[in-house]
């Protein structure tokens, strides 16, 4: 990829060096999800160097909050797409997920390592509850955007209790599909567009596609651990709508619950570190990744995290491709409008019934229970970035 920059006119190509700066700069500065990185992102890339107007970027945003995956790295790709092309907007993804993976990566080591030497993680005690706290409020913060009449409000307590009471990593895909059929039989309240006959590339699909099933077949024949972690990561990559705090129930179901490649307490351990990370919370998935080889040794761990951070990251990055040349006519028809409402309501009640899951077992400890309440209430009534509560935590789970 670095070889086709030098090929670029000398002008485009100090462009492209000075927006991959720009890029790596927000991959290291940007603490708090989605959110924050929009703002951000505005700052730097619409105020400052303006390499697109405001309106570009929130309808950049808007599509990737309709895909699959990590929105935030998502639409930072999807701009490096718009300004160099896919080489350019590689580089952006890499430059993007590589501190935090770095940092998370280093955390799944470091864990495992204080294990293997029997030192205690006693320190990490308070960080476990405030994961929970971090993700009810991601929860409640993202019911209120999505939850607008009784049918989403409906659809978001019936995906809360389907999560709860079946809990397999199967079961959140098809919430997610009922949620979505059941908004998009109501198209008809969606304003009607003038539609534009659809003229779509396949080539970034069909690759999407074809490393799902290559994967799954290669993993189910060879039974080969990194194989299986890849295709894991994949098809969580693949299926997850609404950013990290979502994800988060889907991977404690498939490697916890179900799999048991963690401890509860190793899971939390690492959601809550990951608040305290830049970037993209995505990057959990590396964490998760190291520690599910960590019988492997270091060079294994370090192998289950690569794999891990390619599974989850890239079938955004191929269905932003994909999607991104047909956007414009395809927002343009109501049933596909119509079914976000449903997608995010399920979204929502996956998100509350992780919370629920993972609180659940802290409800007869009462100084767990206060520091999750402590953790909401600081959230939404201060202005206390995550990453900081975290390393408060920590430093009190050394000194206390």
């Amino acid at each position: 990829m670095l070889p086709n920059l030098t090929t670029v006119k000398p002008v485009r190509r100090i462009r492209y060096i000075i927006f991959l700066k720009d890029v790596l700069i927000l991959a290291l500065t940007t603490f708090g999800g989605p959110q924050v990185h929009l703002a951000m992102m505005f700052d730097r890339f619409v105020r400052q160097r303006r390499y697109l107007t405001e309106e570009e970027l929130m309808e950049l945003n808007a599509l990737c909050q309709v895909l699959p995956g990590p929105t935030s790295t998502q639409t930072i790709t999807a701009l490096g797409f718009k300004i160099g092309g896919p080489n350019l907007a590689y580089l952006t993804l890499l430059l993007w997920v590589l501190p935090a993976v770095s940092i998370m990566t280093a955390a799944g080591i470091g864990v495992y390592y204080l294990e293997q030497k029997q030192l205690s993680l006693h320190f990490a005690r308070f960080i476990q509850p405030m994961a929970v706290g971090f993700l009810i409020v991601a929860g409640y913060r993202i019911g209120r955007k999505v939850i607008k009449n009784q049918t989403s409000l409906v659809l978001a307590i019936l995906a809360a209790l389907t999560a709860y009471a079946f809990r397999s990593p199967y079961m959140t895909p098809v919430v997610i599909v009922v949620g979505g059929v059941t908004t998009a039989l109501t198209y008809e309240k969606q304003q009607r567009m003038d539609k534009i006959p659809l003229r779509v590339e396949w080539a970034n699909f069909f690759l999407w596609l074809g490393v799902l099933i290559a994967a799954a077949t290669l993993g189910a024949i060879t039974q080969s651990l990194p194989v299986r972690l890849f295709e894991n990561f994949y098809r969580n990559g693949s299926l997850v709508f609404g950013g990290g705090q979502v994800l988060t129930p889907m991977l404690y179901n498939e490697f916890v619950a179900f799999k048991q490649y963690l401890t509860r307490e190793e899971f939390l351990s690492g959601l809550g570190l990951v608040q305290a990370v830049p970037g993209p919370v995505f990057a959990f998935s590396s964490y998760i990744g190291a520690l599910s080889m960590r019988d492997t040794g270091v060079y294994g761990q370090f192998w289950g995290s690569c794999v891990s951070t390619a599974g989850i990251f890239l079938p955004g990055t191929f269905l932003i491709f994909f999607v991104y040349r047909f956007w414009d006519q395809l927002k343009r028809y109501r049933v596909v409008r119509a079914s976000l409402e449903g997608i995010n309501a399920a979204s929502t009640g996956l998100t509350a019934a992780a919370a629920l899951v993972l609180f659940e077992p802290m409800v007869p400890h009462w100084p767990s229970v206060m520091i999750v309440i402590c953790t909401i209430v600081l959230q939404e009534f201060t202005r206390v970035p995550p990453f900081l509560l975290i390393l408060g935590g920590l430093v009190a789970g050394v000194v206390f």
